[in-house]
């Protein structure tokens, strides 16, 4: 075993610099908690959380609430921000979200019953909630996308509810004057048919002719209304956007007819700077990896084979997959992406193994080829004489792993969404492996080796993504929500895409940062999705 490249000038800048903002980074992000009295609690197997100022008594509630695949810490952004106005702000986990150990049952095509559990979710939230000693009974709700229909179900079950806020809104159990007085959020990157929706709420009021940034009615009666569009964000970036939380502040105060110091939260330059700092310090800490093999392994395809084997894995899957049944796991969405990553890494094996044995094959000619390629082809790796270190290989697959699942999912799990599994939640992760160990380890072996024409992995990452979206196209009713889940697809594609590359760089094999990327990826879709009993 032999160590990799050490430590330059310039990787001990970066280290230096990447250090510091981590280090700047959490100290905003817990700057933005400030005094907060903070609790987590759980009603029935709901686990909640409680936000509220010192100060804060005799307060109105906002009960607000996380969208689907989501988790109550994706809604920080609000809490925070109502608590620190003087609201008293509930965030909690939905039957089959985030650290809720519940399953859903029933079948998402026809929703009525989920839809039911979700309400009475925010039911006993919400009475928990009025009930706590600083609250002065009074109380609002808001919900993200597949909330933003819960939320205005039960306001308008319950006339009590003073305020409510639907963002990315989809539903149609608003009526010309219930939910009272309410908000609708859209970001402006996400679709027209969000944005009409927005406004065809508002038209049920004024009957027509209603336009965004314009509130109607009245807040003494209940009947105010409005919509407004958050720039420049998509579905996810409209929580966290500062259009988005002041909107919904000031919302709450004309209808509580309060007043507060207008703070808003802005975690995500800090989250931002987070991160970044967290991908950039990948780059010097991989100079302590150990040096697997002696020369770059992988299979320095050129152009032509190159393209064969990224294209048809992704015109195949999404065909092959079109009927097929894919629910086997209680993890929704989870299964299907499962099925899809192992395809796909099975039909790239296939087809690097038929380029290999072309390549034997012109190996066995020489006369026919040139010098130039004969020296590319005595460079691929031999099966029977493995020139890999086995040991170099576990250290560095081992430390890859540990760097993505322990570095990046300590800050995940506090100020992004629930990554810590829950019991229930723990065997999926192995199960959804079994799918993306397949997937990475032929992808990074595809796109790396003695030769390998940059842009490879770029081009097998993006093949990949077009063939989730050929299997939208394909069954747009069962796979909807993909079209949400694909811009955080791409985001890791990119972070740990980059990390992979640097552990590949100072180990020579693929297979380290192929296993930190499919355990990742295993990870985060056995710990987000919805669990399901159809």
């Amino acid at each position: 075993m032999t160590r990799g490249r050490r430590f330059g000038p310039a990787r001990i800048v970066v280290a230096l610099l990447a250090v510091i903002a981590i280090a700047v980074a959490l100290w905003q992000l817990q700057r933005g908690i400030g005094d907060l009295i903070i609790t987590h609690t759980t009603v029935g197997d709901t686990p909640l959380t409680v936000f509220r100022a010192p100060t804060t008594t005799r307060a109105p509630v906002v009960v607000i609430a996380h969208g689907f695949a989501g988790s109550q810490q994706l809604m920080q952004p609000f809490a925070q921000t109502m608590a620190r106005n003087g609201y008293i702000a509930v965030t909690f986990d939905f039957t089959g979200h985030g650290r809720n150990p519940v399953t859903m049952q029933g079948d998402v095509d026809e929703p009525t019953k989920i839809t039911g559990v979700l309400v009475d979710d925010l039911a006993r939230v919400t009475d928990y909630a009025r009930a706590l000693p600083q609250s002065d009974g009074r109380a609002a709700v808001l919900g993200h996308s597949m909330a933003s229909d819960i939320v205005v179900a039960y306001a308008v079950a319950h006339p009590d509810i003073t305020a409510t806020v639907a963002v990315s809104v989809f539903t149609r159990k608003s009526t010309p004057t219930l939910p009272h007085n309410l908000l609708v959020i859209v970001g402006d990157w996400e679709p027209q048919m969000l944005k009409d929706e927005g406004l065809r709420i508002v038209n049920q009021l004024t009957g027509g002719g209603a336009v965004a940034g314009r509130s109607y009615g009245s807040f003494a009666d209940g009947t105010a209304r409005r919509v407004a569009f958050s720039s420049g964000v998509e579905h996810i970036g409209v929580l966290y956007s500062q259009d988005s939380l002041r909107e919904s502040l000031a919302w709450m105060n004309e209808s509580f007819g309060r007043t507060s110091s207008g703070w808003i939260d802005r975690r995500p330059i800090w989250l931002a700077l987070l991160f970044g700092g967290l991908i950039a310090l990948a780059w010097p800490l991989s100079a302590l990896l150990p040096r697997a093999a002696p020369v770059p392994m992988g299979a320095s395809l050129t152009w032509k084979p190159l393209l064969a084997t990224a294209i048809l894995p992704a015109v195949l899957t999404p065909l092959l997959l079109w009927k097929a049944p894919t629910d086997f796991l209680i993890i929704l969405l989870g299964d299907y992406l499962t099925l899809h990553f192992l395809l796909y890494g099975v039909l790239t094996a296939a087809i690097l193994w038929l380029v290999r044995l072309r390549q034997d094959k012109a190996t066995a000619h020489p006369a026919h080829h040139t010098g130039h390629s004969l020296s590319r082809l005595e460079s691929l790796p031999d099966p029977a004489h493995p020139r890999a270190s086995i040991a170099a290989l576990i250290v560095a697959a081992t430390a890859a792993i540990a760097y993505n699942i322990i570095g990046f999912g300590w800050p995940l799990d506090t100020y992004l969404f629930s990554f810590m599994p829950i019991e229930p939640r723990v065997h999926l992760i192995a199960a959804v492996a079994c799918g993306t160990i397949p997937y990475f380890l032929t992808a990074e072996w595809m796109a790396h080796g003695e030769g390998a024409r940059r842009g490879a992995y770029a081009l097998a990452k993006f093949c990949f993504l077009a063939s989730l979206a050929v299997a939208v196209a394909l069954n747009l009713h069962k796979l909807f929500f993909l079209i949400i889940i694909v811009p955080a697809i791409l985001l890791l594609f990119v972070a740990f895409g980059l990390i992979s590359n640097w552990t590949y760089k100072a180990t020579n094999h693929p297979l380290p940062g192929a296993l930190a990327n499919a355990i990742l990826f295993a990870w985060a879709i056995a710990v987000t999705f919805p669990m399901v009993i159809r």
